[in-house]
């Protein structure tokens, strides 16, 4: 069983990349959390793998973190949930994010993903609301992350609607509050679409 791989990419496609380890080149699924942080054709990398063994292939699913390995983990355990259906899943919201919503029983929120039902989503949250793993605790900015906090979800918002991919956007409204901590909701916008723009 592959645990670990680390080399360098050699292609990358959004659900999936190609690592080449010492000449030998792995296919590897990825979620959208881990595509995104991964560098540029050439760049080196280092992934946990979770090796899923069939009677007809053996395919292998990457992650850039504990969390993001732990979750799919124990999604493909809920009834229903194979390893594809478990990638959309963390590919539809950033893994913090699906922790609380799972702790919330927010089916709304789960159910937003596509590919995910209604009776997806409650079984993921019936089965996994008390098992999941735990979040390494934020940082307490106090005022500064409670003043920040109803313009990143307006900003949020606005590049979801413009079309831009939820954990992509979470990515640049972040990015655009480190650079503009006190912007409003135009500023910390703009800076966003200059974040995606890079």
């Amino acid at each position: 069983m592959i645990a670990y791989l680390r080399g360098r990419v050699l292609e990358k496609h959004p659900n999936r990349i190609a690592v080449d380890v010492s000449g030998v080149g792995y296919d590897v699924f990825v979620p959208l959390s881990t595509f995104y942080g991964i560098g540029d054709t050439g760049s080196e990398i280092a992934l946990r793998i979770h090796t899923h063994v069939r009677e007809d292939a053996i395919a292998l699913y990457g992650f850039a973190t504990r969390l993001e390995q732990d979750l799919f983990e124990r999604l493909i355990g809920v009834g229903g949930i194979g390893p594809k259906l478990a990638l959309a899943v963390l590919s539809g919201l950033e893994p913090p994010e699906l922790v609380k919503a799972i702790e919330r029983g927010d089916i709304a929120r789960l159910t937003n993903i596509p590919g995910v039902g209604k009776k997806t989503s409650e079984r993921i949250v019936l089965e996994l609301k008390d098992r999941l793993p735990h979040l390494p605790a934020a940082p307490t900015d106090d005022g500064a992350s409670r003043e920040a906090s109803p313009v990143r979800e307006d900003v949020l918002s606005a590049l979801v609607n413009l079309g831009y991919h939820r954990p992509l956007a979470e990515k640049a409204v972040a990015a655009a509050i480190k650079v503009m901590p006190d912007g409003g909701f135009e500023r910390t916008l703009k800076q966003a679409l200059r974040e995606l723009a890079k």
